[in-house]
């Protein structure tokens, strides 16, 4: 394994006018840093990292488009966005869910609803890598970070 199998850059085809709520920009923005700081990204058949990804939405499929430091295209693999949307659904239930109980709920209410959300997390980066798998090489930290990034993704304003 090259020391070189990781992203660099990260870039997000995010194709809506209107603001995010807070939280969520805040979640965007930690799961950028976090993924950067470390991660493992190998695509199969390659070892010309690091590598620069754009990720986006087109025509109900998510597309991971992996490009060469100087942005030079390496390769394009897509994945069905239906392969996300039940647990994507379920996950920002949850997480309103979690935002709301923190005003005013007790602490035992709020930890059940955090274990729940982080177990849709779980969940979600679990799919995200098998929906890759013979495509590229991820480790569990890094497609919890991007399953953050095709959540932020679903979000229309």
């Amino acid at each position: 394994m090259s020391a070189n199998q990781h992203i660099v850059k990260i870039f997000l085809d995010e194709k809506t006018d209107g603001r995010r709520a807070a939280h969520v920009e805040h979640e965007r923005k930690v799961a950028i840093y976090d993924l950067l700081e470390e991660n493992h990204f190998a695509p199969v058949g390659r070892d010309s990292g690091p590598y620069v990804l754009h990720l986006s939405i087109e025509d109900n499929r998510l597309v991971f488009d992996v490009r060469t430091q100087a942005d030079q295209p390496l390769d394009r693999f897509t994945v069905p966005v239906n392969s996300f949307r039940r647990i994507v659904k379920d996950y920002f239930m949850i997480c309103e869910s979690y935002f709301e109980a923190i005003k005013t709920a007790p602490p035992s209410r709020i930890e059940a609803l955090d274990m729940g959300r982080r177990g849709l997390h779980n969940e979600g980066s679990d799919i995200l890598r098998e929906r890759l798998e013979g495509k590229v090489e991820i480790d569990r930290a890094t497609a919890r970070r991007l399953f953050t990034l095709i959540c932020v993704l679903h979000v229309r304003a």
